[in-house]
């Protein structure tokens, strides 16, 4: 058997590690695809390959990339190769040593692979221990960059003060719009572009008005408190004003916002914007917006596939200024194919000097769904790494604090998303998600609920992906419902 094809073949032998391995390898050799096998194939036959094998309490792995060869191997206690935690990481780590060494590529976060780095800072902090302490546990095993960890430390400083104010009998309420002008050319999200979607809004929004009553009919029937709401996408504003009030006179008609400590409106692009949507979002009730430019560099927003200028979302921003809103965030991403360093860092300083009550900085992050993806070899090694430098250093010298963090695969250089607020400014959604702190309650296309139950479990109910499928199968999706009923009325018996 010949293996010499476009994915590289992933060897597991005596394990079945695949996700956590992939996940290691994926730290060094981005936006590709692997083969996996549970045995060395008769006639084995590859320019690359990765063999990871564990026999009785030895781990070893043989790596062979771009013509270089290594193998490495390590033996455990025997109460460690029984722990399938310990095996697992430090069958990794093996593998993370043999790849760091045959590429000279050393990942910022090191061996952490985990979406939400900031919670294992958390953990140790609320377990008494110190910076020194924690900084010396997380470098030892996953060997994270003094400058990453001291991001994470900062993060935590921020979110950790609003997590102690929890209201642990409260949930939040997620509302999707998957909905854009046009799909830009680095998304992965479930949305759809308003040509080949139009003709199903009016029965989308119908039936999110069904799942709105419905969830509305169990937060009353449990006595459940609402604390925050986030209407996303997609891109909520790429609705109808008229849509976008029969929504937010349903959720209002449904749930009582009185007690929402934080009611969020992502309007997006500024080719969506207008005063009068702007007016009718305010007028609802809404307390903080996001108007998104991701670039203020019009030659990027043409490559990426959006219709509007950079010029287009500054008016957009003093346009919700005027409307009245006080808490705005921006959203950039550092990366974008023909972005260079000195684009973003105009861009950014641009922002800084709007004045924003937040920004956040996402890195480029090539996903399968993202067209982007099959090209993905060609953005690595892009300025990227200088261009979320520079956001860290400009950002928190111009009063703007890390609130939350998390990572994704596939992102260019391994590196990460970081909310920038205002001191008060915080979302407290955004932390809450990330932290997996309190239950989100979805509603509508692809929309998650996550159930945190008062033990610490956490279950999750998702939505069809497609607005035809939850259209069309809706009695279906809303039979799930019935858990959500259940994990409520527990978290009301809660003693705090």
């Amino acid at each position: 058997m010949n293996l010499n094809n476009e994915k590289m073949p992933i060897i597991l032998i005596g394990n079945t590690f695949k996700y956590e391995i992939e996940a290691t390898v994926k730290l060094f050799i981005g936006a590709s695809r692997f083969n996996f096998y549970y045995e060395i194939p008769e006639n084995f036959s590859a320019d690359e390959y990765i063999i990871a094998e564990i026999e009785s309490n030895t781990l070893k792995c043989r790596i062979k990339l771009d013509g270089k060869e290594i193998s490495l191997k390590k033996i455990l206690s025997e109460n460690e190769i029984n722990e399938r935690s310990v095996a697992e990481h430090e069958l990794c780590r093996l593998i993370y040593t043999a790849l760091k060494q045959l590429t000279r590529i050393v990942p910022p976060w090191g061996l952490l692979t985990g979406i939400r780095p900031v919670k294992k800072v958390t953990a140790l902090v609320q377990q008494g221990l110190n910076k020194n302490e924690i900084n010396e546990i997380l470098t030892k095993k996953y060997e994270i960059s003094p400058s990453k960890l001291e991001l994470a430390f900062h993060t935590a400083d921020n979110q950790l003060p609003i997590l102690e104010k929890i209201n642990k009998k409260a949930v939040s309420l997620y509302i999707s719009i998957p909905f854009c002008p046009t799909r830009c050319s680095y998304c992965s999200f479930v949305s759809h572009s308003m040509d080949s979607a139009m003709k199903l809004i009016p029965d989308y929004i119908q039936k999110l008005c069904d799942e709105l009553k419905i969830i509305g009919n169990i937060v009353k029937e449990t006595n459940t408190e609402i604390d925050t709401i986030y209407f996303g996408g997609g891109t909520p504003t790429s609705i109808s004003a008229e849509y976008i009030e029969v929504l937010m006179e349903c959720v209002k008609d449904n749930f009582d916002i009185a007690s929402v400590r934080e009611y969020n409106f992502e309007a997006g692009r500024a080719d969506t914007i207008t005063r009068e949507k702007l007016e009718i979002i305010k007028k609802y009730g809404a307390t903080r917006i996001s108007v998104n430019p991701q670039t203020l560099n019009d030659d990027v927003l043409k490559v990426i596939g959006r219709l509007h200028t950079g010029e287009d979302t500054i008016n957009a921003f003093k346009t919700a200024r005027e409307v009245g809103f006080d808490n705005i965030n921006m959203d950039l991403i550092a990366g974008l194919p023909s972005e260079t360093s000195e684009s973003f860092k105009n861009s950014l300083d641009k922002i800084i000097d709007l004045n924003p009550e937040s920004i956040t900085v996402h890195t480029l992050t090539l996903k399968r769904s993202a067209s982007l993806y099959e090209s993905g070899k060609s953005h690595i090694g892009n300025p990227v790494a200088d261009m979320v430098d520079y956001s860290v250093e400009r950002l928190m010298s111009n009063g703007y604090n890390p609130y939350y963090l998390y990572r994704q695969k596939n992102t260019v250089d391994n590196l990460e998303n970081v909310g920038y607020s205002k001191k008060g400014a915080e979302s407290y959604y955004n932390i809450y998600i990330m932290d997996e702190t309190q239950t989100i309650l979805g509603a509508g296309c692809a929309a998650s609920t996550k159930l945190v139950y008062p033990d610490g479990k956490i279950s999750r109910i998702h939505n069809y992906k497609f607005p035809y499928e939850y259209i069309n199968r809706f009695e279906q999706m809303i039979e799930k419902k019935k858990e959500v009923i259940e994990c409520l009325k527990k978290i009301k018996d809660m003693k705090l």
